[in-house]
């Protein structure tokens, strides 16, 4: 596990895999720890969030600047990032209590109600772009309900698994409640295969999200997947077109472009296309590349080489088809692996920015002649996380229902929040996280009938 800074090239850390007797010995205490956790009285689980968002808080700049060396991430956003975190632990301390209670149902029965009992161990494989979110969003309603977590982080961020097992003893969980583990994916298969684990939720690529589904379907185990997003951002004529730009930049470059809610396709109605070119581009152009540990820096570098080479090619296919490149277009000459900000126009849907997944700093506009081809390019994509809708508040409510997408956002970016049911449909994945229905997603809702 190599932990290289984006920034400078440079290897900043190197951790060896764990054994398969290290495997074994931090299964065989998830299991055990699940056995006490789970009879753990809630309001004494609560307890060890409510600290745990004060370890958080407590080492912000620590797990800031970590996020930072490790993956590129703005330092200001990594901030935010963490704040978030501490945010829906004190959430779900707050409210597990009620979302957990029974649900009493009258029947013909003298008494007829469901439960919620956790599963047990759970395996998290979580992804590098938000290495701290990704966790908390699993861990804070999934160990709130009772499960134990078992973390395979990804292997270019191990500095950041560290820190958050650290953030999980120094706020008291007890031992085998929440551990992580430096595996390959062959070792992953074998644990997700192994019978002490009951459930696994991983975020990552469709490609991935296939390959886990398979085994995990092989064995009959629940699984929850957030994969990866194209998100249509469908601008009509009728919106506040100063907001819809400045909401437009941040839904595409926040996180450097490297998120699976980021907005992708930019699919802008005929009759204020234009305007929307020369404003979005103008915006571009103002956006301040360098240091992500400057304070007034927009855009940092991508997390590793091998995806900006990617997206690189992503984007001469899509020249090479027809599109127009007005700002940026190559990465940058300098040290680490900066992309430019680009803007990419005249795009259509046989494209591969609009067609594949564009992980990185590129938006995509796409010409619609009117709002039903804009709704309709919108849902021509495989994947179908989430949406937004710029217009009218009112025409806003009367069109959500025509999007295909597991979140649609009218006049503001789609984003997770610990209040709401957070997931996506089609290649975008299934399951929820946060909200009542992910603190559910991992446990038995178990129907007791009495006679």
């Amino acid at each position: 596990m190599r932990a290289i800074n984006p920034t400078t090239e440079e290897l900043i850390a190197e951790f060896p895999e764990h054994t398969n007797d290290e495997v074994v010995e931090r299964l065989n205490a998830a299991r055990e720890g699940f056995e006490r956790w789970r009879h753990t009285p809630i309001v004494e689980r609560a307890r060890h969030f409510r600290l745990l968002a004060d370890e958080l808080r407590r080492g912000i700049t620590h797990l800031s600047r970590r996020m930072t060396d490790e993956m590129g991430k703005p330092i200001a956003q990594a901030r935010s990032e963490v704040e978030k975190c501490a945010w829906a632990c004190e959430y779900f301390a707050d409210h597990a209590g009620s979302l957990l209670e029974a649900r009493h149902i009258e029947t013909e029965a003298s008494d007829s109600y469901v439960t919620y009992e956790p599963l047990g161990v759970v395996l998290a494989i979580m992804p590098w772009n938000f290495p701290l979110w990704q966790v908390f969003r699993f861990a804070a309603p999934a160990m709130m309900a009772g499960n134990v977590a078992l973390l395979k982080h990804a292997s270019s961020t191990p500095g950041c698994a560290r820190d958050i097992v650290e953030l999980f003893d120094a706020a008291g969980f007890p031992p085998g409640t929440f551990q992580h583990l430096f595996i390959n994916n062959r070792k992953t298969e074998e644990l997700i295969r192994h019978s002490d684990v009951a459930a696994l939720t991983l975020t990552g690529s469709t490609r991935a999200g296939r390959a886990v589904a398979s085994v995990a379907g092989e064995s009959l185990k629940k699984c929850v997947l957030e994969l990866g997003g194209s998100d249509p951002f469908v601008v009509l004529a009728d919106c506040d077109l100063d907001h819809t730009v400045e909401k437009a930049v941040q839904g595409r470059f926040q996180n450097n472009g490297q998120s699976c809610i980021a907005a992708k396709r930019f699919i802008v109605e005929e009759a204020v296309y234009d305007e929307f070119v020369a404003r979005f581009k103008s915006a571009i152009e103002a956006l301040k590349v360098g240091d992500p540990h400057d304070e007034d820096i927009d855009v940092g570098p991508m997390a590793r080489k091998d995806l900006r080479d990617e997206l690189h090619k992503q984007v001469k296919r899509s020249l090479r088809q027809g599109a127009r490149c007005l700002v940026g277009g190559e990465p940058l000459d300098r040290p680490g692996y900066f992309y430019a900000p680009t803007l990419l126009v005249d795009v259509t849907p046989e494209m591969p920015a609009f067609a594949e997944e564009t992980f990185g700093p590129v938006a995509a506009v796409v010409r619609a002649r009117d709002t039903d081809e804009a709704i309709e390019l919108a849902n021509t994509s495989d994947f179908g996380l989430g949406a937004s809708l710029w217009t009218s508040r009112s025409r806003g409510h009367t069109l959500v229902g025509r999007l295909r997408a597991g979140f649609v956002a009218v006049n503001e970016i789609v984003k997770s929040d610990p209040r709401l049911p957070f997931g996506g449909i089609k290649d975008s994945g299934f399951g929820r996280e946060l909200a009542a229905e992910g603190i559910h997603e991992f446990t038995n809702i178990k129907t007791i009938y009495v006679a």
